[in-house]
Order: C-alpha cells, then sequence, then structure tokens
C-alpha cells in the first residue's frame, strides 16, 4: 500500500459500487470467523459471506486480485490514505462496523490484534474511518476511505495494526503495516534456556529488543560426555515478533539421550544483523533404573548381614572343646562334691 500524504480525508466519504467479485480472505479476530462461512444470505457458512480487503482500485475489479493487505511510510506528523473495499455478494443488506486494532503477538509468536473492549495506544488509536459503520446493499462493494495520522512523537521504525470489520455475528480484519520514517535497530534476544529431561524438550524465550519486525531462526546444538547429541542448522520459525514483544517458545527434542550431562546451545538470528545465543545445561538419569539398582543393592548387602549374625548365634550356642572343656568338667565336680551327692 501506498498511501498518499494529505491533509484529511476525501472529498467523497463513502463510494457504493457494484462489486465484481468477492473480497480476498481476511483474517479473524477473537472469536470471529475468517473463512467466510457465511450463508448464501450473508448469515451463516457458503461463499456469499461479506468480506473486506484492500481497494484495488478501479472500482470493478475484485479485491482478491490486489493486495492482501495496508503498507505505508510516513514522518512524524504525517496524515497517510487509502481506502478499504467492503463486499457483500448476498441478496440482504449488510451493516459493517469498522475500528482501528493494535497488534500484537499471541503466547506462541503469532499476529494477534487488540480485542474490541480494548483500547489502542498505537497504529489502532491512529486510524479514522470517513464513516465507522456501512451499510452496504445486496451484491455490492463499498469503498471506504480512511486516514492514518501519525503523531508527530512517533517513535521510528514499524508500528502494525489492523482494520477490524463486525458484522451478522462474525468479525474480520485487514493487517496494516506502517513504518515511521527515522533510523530503525533490529536487535533480538534468546533467554531463560532450560531443558526439561521428563519432556525432551528446549524451552526458552524471544525478545525483540529493536524497533522493527522479526522473523527469527533458530539453530539448536547440544553436547554430551561422548560427544554432540544434538545439531540443527538454522530454520525459520513461525513466528513474527513485533517491537518490544517477548514469546516463550518450545523446541522438541524427543530422542533426547536416556543417560548424560549435556550443554545446550540456541542461537537465534533474523534479518538487519539481529544475532544473539544463551546456553542452558541439564542432566539426564534414568531415575527409574537406579532406583531398581538401589534396591537389588540393599537387598544383598541385608542378605549378606543376616548370614553373619545367624552364624554368630550358633557359634554362641555351641559347647566349648579343649582346654575351655576341661576346666568346666572340673568346675561341675567340685560342685557336686560341695553338696554331698556321690556319683
Amino acid at each position: 500500500m501506498t498511501f498518499s500524504v494529505r491533509g484529511g480525508l476525501c472529498a467523497a466519504a463513502l463510494a457504493l459500487i457494484v462489486a465484481a467479485g468477492g473480497a480476498g480472505p481476511a483474517h479473524a479476530d477473537g472469536g470471529g470467523r475468517a473463512d467466510g462461512g457465511d450463508r448464501a444470505d450473508g448469515s451463516g457458512g457458503g461463499p456469499a459471506a461479506w468480506s473486506v480487503a484492500p481497494s484495488s482500485g478501479g472500482g470493478t475489479r475484485p479485491a482478491k486480485d490486489g493486495r492482501p493487505s495496508f503498507y505505508a511510510e510516513g514522518t512524524p506528523g504525517a496524515v497517510l490514505q487509502d481506502t478499504l473495499s467492503v463486499t457483500n455478494p448476498g441478496p440482504k443488506p449488510r451493516t459493517i462496523t469498522l475500528r482501528g486494532a493494535d497488534a500484537r503477538n499471541t503466547g506462541s509468536g503469532a499476529f494477534s490484534v487488540t480485542p474490541a473492549k480494548g483500547t489502542p495506544k498505537d497504529t489502532g488509536a491512529w486510524i479514522s474511518f470517513a464513516k465507522r459503520q456501512v451499510k452496504v446493499p445486496p451484491r455490492t462493494r463499498a469503498e471506504v476511505p480512511f486516514s492514518v495520522t501519525v503523531p508527530t512523537n512517533a517513535m521510528p521504525g514499524d508500528h502494525p495494526g489492523a482494520i477490524v470489520a463486525s458484522g451478522g455475528g462474525r468479525t474480520v480484519g485487514v493487517r496494516v503495516d506502517l513504518r515511521v520514517e527515522g533510523p530503525t535497530l533490529s536487535a533480538l534476544t534468546v533467554e531463560r534456556v532450560d531443558v526439561d529431561t521428563d519432556a525432551g524438550s528446549i524451552s526458552y524465550d524471544l525478545v525483540n529488543r529493536g524497533n522493527t519486525v522479526l522473523t527469527p531462526k533458530l539453530a539448536v546444538h547440544a553436547d554430551g560426555v561422548l560427544g554432540a547429541r544434538l545439531d540443527r542448522p538454522a530454520r525459520t520459525l513461525p513466528v513474527e515478533l513485533l517491537p518490544g514483544r517477548r514469546v516463550s517458545l518450545t523446541e522438541p527434542w524427543p530422542d533426547a539421550p536416556a543417560f548424560d550431562s549435556v550443554d545446550v546451545e540456541l542461537t537465534v538470528t533474523a534479518a538487519g544483523g539481529a544475532r544473539d545465543t544463551a546456553t542452558g545445561a541439564a542432566r539426564f538419569v534414568p531415575w527409574g533404573a537406579v532406583a531398581g539398582g538401589g534396591a537389588l543393592l540393599l537387598a544383598v548387602v541385608g542378605g549378606a548381614l543376616h548370614v553373619v549374625r545367624r552364624r554368630g548365634r550358633r557359634r554362641a550356642e555351641e559347647p566349648e572343646t579343649g582346654d575351655g572343656g576341661e576346666q568346666a568338667g572340673a568346675t561341675r565336680e567340685l560342685a557336686r562334691a560341695g553338696t554331698g551327692d556321690e556319683r
């Protein structure tokens, strides 16, 4: 998208144009659907669902043949303008409500937007529509002008957001990628590396320390006592990390060693020279086998002690022989003599 820098909205606040086809794919927001799953009347499932997309220009060209999202660049203080197409291919009129939203990351790093009950503070707050509520007749496409007013104190770098449309029980949106001109910095850190020896996985955090949107790559290496245990080359993660955001991710390790002491190293990179490395350590011990071996050792030691004790008792009960036996016999003879007993 190339927004033009102007002082306000277009003079024509809203234009209704007969659509030649449906709009391209839209992105769900919250509980809404983005698969066009409405009925033929625009209220349920089927191909006749209403849709939104960046205007492709020309009025009769299907929006699906145009841009997948909005893109704009501007200096602080600029007013940028473009047009959103809202298409209703169904036989009944549709009333669609529009709003601006800030972008954010889900816990897994996916692209998401602020909910309707939230208050946008970035790009979503800078978007203004010619009309926030649009009534679109059957089989018609409405072209809705809007503007993005960049604050004079806006920070340079990427400010992703979205235009969100709601109506008929569904909510969809179109992404808005805004870059404010000025110095940019690509910076990325990997933190809190932890090896779960029970689950066989490596968890870690990624933090975007710069002011550009990053798509990171991850390489994993682990060394054990006897050599390398894991060596995964860099691959692109399914993450679009927004500026200032932190996400927690997990790297599966299903073939982790059963018995070893390992040092794990994670290396992350991204466009613009972003790079960081972090390490973690873990000891893999088969505690079940260790416990079984300990029980067997205790049993062996206990049995040996029992044998030794039994032998000691038997020796104590046996009569003494040799000089000791003769002395005992003489003692018995003296005892009988003292009592007057005769043999």
